[in-house]
C-alpha cells in the first residue's frame, strides 16, 4: 500500500473528513490518520443536529448554512437517512418575545417564522400546550444520527472518492512531506491537522496561543412511554440565551436578567434544551457546558434532572424513561473556531465552540482553498 499522498489530515472526526471530501473534491490523494479504531469523540458524542438559526451572525451563520447544503447533498449518497427536518424554538417566558421578534428583523431570518399554536401543535404534537408561548420555526435544520453518519461518511470517502483512511495510528511528528507515525513514516505535499480536543501531541504551543480550554457536556436518550413522532428538534428558551445568533441581539439582555434571577441554577451549569428524535422513536436530549483543562469523567444526576426538567417543561411525555446516559468533551473558546498555519503546506485547524456537525464541511472548503489556491468559497463573500 502506498504511503504517499498528496494530502494527510490528521483526525477522522467530522472536522477531518470534511478536509478530507473537499481535498477528493479536487482530485486529491488524500489520506485520513486516526488513532482510534473507530470513530469515538465528540463527532459522534453529539445530537447529530446541524444547526443553522441562532448561530453567530456573519460568517459562522454563512458556514452551517453552506455545511447544511452538503450535508443534505451527500447523504443520499452516502446512505445517511436525515431522521427529520426543521427547528422549533418553544417558549415560555414574556422576554423571550422580545428576542424573537428582534431575530425576524434580521437576515437571518429567512425561512424562519412565529407559529400558531395550532401550527406548533401540529408540526411538534408534542408540545406541551398549558406552558406554550411564542414558537419560532425554521425550515434551515436536518439531523442526522452522529453515531451511524460518521462511519457511513469515512465509507463514503473511502468508496466513492478514493480516499484512504488508516485508524489505529498515532501521527507524531508532522513535517512535510515526512509525517512520522506510530506505523512508519507517511509522505504528502501537504498536511491538515484537526485533532479536536488534544492539545499537546501536534503544534502544543501553537494551540496554547489560541487559548482553548475543554468543555464537557451530559447527554441522554429518554425512551417515550408510547410511539410518538417529534417531528422536528425542539429547543426552549434557555437556547435564546446560549446561542450568540440571539444571545447577542440587544433584545435579549431582559431574558437573561430574569433567566439569572430565577433559573441560575440552569445557567450555572451552562444547560439549554436540544430533543431530537432517532429513526428507533427515542429522543437524544441534552445539554450541559463544565469548563476545564481535564474536565473530570463523572455526570453528577442533578445536572440531569436540570436537563431532564426542562424537557418536561417543554414536551408532554407521561412515563418517559431515560435509557442512555454520557458525555462528550470538545475543545471550547474563545471564538467559534481557528486556523493556523505553523507552516507555509500545514494548517492547524480547530473548532472552539461545539458546531463541528453545523460548520466543518464549509470551514474545510475555505482551508483547501487556502492550502492549494483556486476561488474562494462562495459562502465567505460578506
Amino acid at each position: 500500500m502506498s504511503n504517499i499522498f498528496d494530502l494527510a489530515v490528521v483526525g477522522a472526526g467530522i472536522l477531518g473528513l470534511a478536509h478530507a471530501l473537499a481535498a477528493a473534491r479536487r482530485g486529491l490523494r488524500v489520506v485520513v490518520l486516526d488513532r482510534d479504531a473507530q470513530a469515538n469523540g465528540a463527532s459522534v458524542r453529539n445530537f447529530g443536529f446541524v444547526t443553522v438559526t441562532g448561530q453567530e451572525r456573519g460568517l459562522p451563520w454563512r458556514r452551517a448554512r453552506r455545511s447544511r447544503d452538503i450535508w443534505a447533498e451527500i447523504a443520499p449518497k452516502a446512505g445517511i437517512a436525515v431522521e427529520h427536518r426543521g427547528l422549533a424554538v418553544a417558549t415560555r417566558f414574556d422576554e423571550s418575545r422580545q428576542v424573537l421578534a428582534a431575530f425576524l428583523a434580521t437576515e437571518m431570518a429567512e425561512r424562519c417564522r412565529l407559529l400558531t399554536t395550532a401550527e406548533a401543535l401540529e408540526k411538534v404534537p408534542a408540545l406541551r400546550r398549558e406552558t406554550l408561548g411564542e414558537v419560532l420555526w425554521s425550515d434551515e435544520e436536518i439531523r442526522v444520527e452522529s453515531r451511524t453518519a460518521i462511519p457511513k461518511l469515512a465509507a463514503y470517502l473511502e468508496e466513492a472518492h478514493g480516499v484512504t483512511i488508516r485508524r489505529q495510528v498515532a501521527v507524531t511528528a508532522v513535517q512535510p512531506p515526512r509525517i512520522d507515525t506510530s506505523a512508519g513514516v507517511f509522505e504528502a505535499g501537504a498536511v491538515i491537522v484537526c485533532p479536536n480536543d488534544d492539545f499537546l501531541t501536534l503544534y502544543a504551543d501553537r494551540i496554547a496561543a489560541r487559548g482553548p480550554t475543554k468543555c464537557k457536556l451530559h447527554m441522554m436518550r429518554v425512551a417515550p412511554a408510547r410511539p410518538l413522532t417529534l417531528g422536528a428538534a425542539v429547543m426552549s428558551d434557555f437556547g435564546l440565551v446560549r446561542y450568540a445568533g440571539y444571545a447577542d441581539l440587544d433584545a435579549a439582555t431582559p431574558l437573561k436578567a430574569r433567566l439569572k434571577a430565577e433559573r441560575s441554577d440552569m445557567l450555572d451549569n451552562g444547560i439549554h434544551l436540544i430533543a431530537v428524535q432517532s429513526a428507533d422513536g427515542s429522543l437524544v436530549v441534552g445539554d450541559s457546558h463544565h469548563y476545564g483543562p481535564t474536565p473530570d469523567p463523572f455526570a453528577p444526576t442533578s445536572v440531569d434532572d436540570l436537563i431532564m426538567g426542562e424537557l418536561d417543561a417543554v414536551l408532554d411525555l407521561p412515563g418517559r424513561r431515560i435509557a442512555e446516559r454520557w458525555t462528550g468533551i470538545y475543545p471550547s473558546g474563545p471564538g467559534v473556531m481557528f486556523t493556523d498555519a505553523p507552516e507555509p503546506n500545514v494548517r492547524l485547524v480547530m473548532v472552539t465552540s461545539g458546531t463541528g456537525a453545523s460548520t466543518s464541511f464549509a470551514i474545510a472548503e475555505e482551508t483547501v482553498a487556502d492550502l492549494f489556491g483556486g476561488a474562494p468559497p462562495p459562502h465567505t463573500a460578506a
